[in-house]
């Protein structure tokens, strides 16, 4: 048995690989016959071309021929166009035809190839696989009737087991009609059941909208004597107390009493209890509000106050710090000189002005006499006062001291606001330019205690300036562009020379 299912497997393998082989083949057929199909009109279009191509060539030899001689010149115009175009038209051709060969060798080599898979690997395995069939079908004859009876066998007791499983089943289905029948007795029961529910339920519902619209209708009763007893205005608490115990009628009858009384004063304001109500309502709302806008208001101009109490003090400290900086720099600028820094001040309305120095305390008296926190907007602006000889009596203005003398007040003021709040470094042009001999060594000393704690770059035709200096660059001028070089400190000195003795 278990060599017949070998051999069936290796049939049912041997088939299908011919089938497959088959396929192939046909479809390597078809590939063949499409290729010869296109092969004869292109080799036919071919073979025009190339007598067409054959043509135009004689032609062309031709064409040169009369091209080579003298005849050309004589053409016209439209005769050397044609010629032209019959030249275009040529090397046209002649492109085609080189495309046309190339397809023509293309498919040649496909064919070629086909033919020999086709020869080679195809025919060959067909005629393996036919001579497995013929061996198989030798070898067939001798087990089919072994094979045969034992499925014989086998379907007989398939046949058996069968007959028993649909007796059982039979069996399993008489019982399960019972049960259905039994189950469809009791659900016609319970359907039975549910409709007298169901009836109960739409008897119930009706009863409760027959009563949902009577109490809507109680309700909106209730809210119109709601409406009419506010009509009325507030009631005192008795007489609520008072009517509790009476009857529906006595109580209509009070009320029709009531509204004959009610129409003598029918040009009374009966709703003059409520505004009065909430009129004093919303004025405790308003004094309330009022009382809060207060409180905001002192809160905001408190830290007004503050904030122009720590303005005032900031100015005051920074301009006492740059006016002591100020002295002391003048006073090493200039030996035996005094300077000082005037803060101008007015009054707000700006009607007076007033001078303040560094020690003076009239500004914070004078402010203080106004109000209890002293403005900022009476600050207008910052005086200098200079003496170069050391006598107060000599004390100057900036607009009375000479160009190099107001350079030198510009350099202390520099210098003294550096000390107070330092940059990281300055680039001064030419500051040496008008000042004295004795200044700029004065001026160069400086630089040098304050470079401690920033970097200066001076630009100098001067030798003071160069005493303190740590790095020189020289700047020249040729073929109208300037060069920046690093040099030493002998050389920056011989250029410094050179210009002051040519200049």
């Amino acid at each position: 048995m278990n060599q017949m299912q070998q051999i069936e497997t290796q049939q049912r393998k041997f088939k299908a690989s011919r089938d497959s082989i088959l396929s192939e083949m046909k479809m390597l057929k078809e590939k063949r016959q499409q290729s010869e199909k296109t092969f004869m009109p292109k080799q036919r279009s071919l073979q025009s071309l190339e007598a067409s191509l054959h043509a135009m060539e004689s032609t062309r030899e031709s064409l040169k021929a009369e091209l080579g001689t003298d005849l050309l010149s004589q053409l016209s115009l439209e005769d050397q166009k044609r010629v032209d175009a019959l030249n275009d038209e040529i090397r046209q051709l002649q492109q085609e035809n080189r495309q046309l060969l190339n397809e023509r060798i293309k498919l040649e080599g496909i064919i070629t190839r086909v033919e020999t898979y086709l020869n080679e690997n195809l025919r060959k395995r067909l005629d393996q696989v036919e001579q497995e069939l013929n061996e198989l079908r030798e070898t067939e004859g001798g087990t089919v009737l072994t094979a045969t009876t034992s499925e014989l066998e086998a379907i007989n007791k398939r046949v058996k087991d069968t007959m028993a499983r649909s007796e059982d089943l039979d069996n399993s289905i008489d019982k399960t009609e019972a049960g259905i029948k039994e189950l469809q007795k009791s659900m016609e029961r319970w359907k039975n059941m549910e409709k007298e529910h169901m009836d109960a339920i739409n008897h119930d519902t009706k009863e409760l909208e027959k009563m949902t619209n009577r109490q809507g209708m109680l309700l909106k009763k209730k809210e119109e004597c709601m409406k009419k007893i506010r009509e009325l205005g507030s009631l005192p608490q008795e007489a609520f107390e008072k009517y509790q115990t009476l009857s529906l009628k006595q109580l209509f009858r009070k009320l029709e009493q009531c509204n004959t009384e009610l129409k003598k004063y029918s040009h009374v304001n009966k709703k003059a209890l409520d505004q009065f109500v909430n009129f004093s309502e919303q004025k405790e709302k308003l004094i309330k509000r009022q009382e809060e806008l207060d409180r905001g208001y002192k809160s905001i101009m408190e830290l007004m106050n503050v904030l122009e109490l720590r303005k005032y003090e900031a100015i005051q400290l920074t301009f006492k710090q740059v006016s002591k900086n100020f002295s002391e720099v003048f006073q090493k600028l200039v030996p035996g000189g005094k300077a000082t820094l005037v803060m101008k001040k007015g009054d707000v309305e700006g009607s007076q002005s007033q001078d303040e120095g560094e020690g003076s305390g009239e500004s914070e008296r004078g402010s203080g006499s106004q109000s209890s926190v002293p403005s900022v907007d009476q600050f207008t602006g910052v005086g200098i006062r200079v003496s170069f000889t050391g006598k107060q009596g000599e004390m100057r203005e900036m607009q009375q001291l000479s160009g190099g003398q107001k350079s030198l007040v510009a350099l202390a003021l520099i210098f003294a606001i550096q000390k107070c709040d330092p940059a990281p470094f300055y680039l001064f042009d030419e500051i040496d330019q008008a000042l004295d001999a004795q200044h700029r060594k004065a001026v160069s000393d400086m630089i040098m205690e304050l470079a401690v704690h920033a970097q200066f770059i001076t630009t100098t035709f001067r030798p003071e300036l160069l005493e303190s200096a740590d790095k020189f660059y020289g700047v020249k001028f040729r073929n109208k562009v300037s060069h920046i070089d690093v040099i030493t400190a002998e050389m920056a000195k011989d250029f410094v020379e050179d210009d002051t003795t040519h200049g």
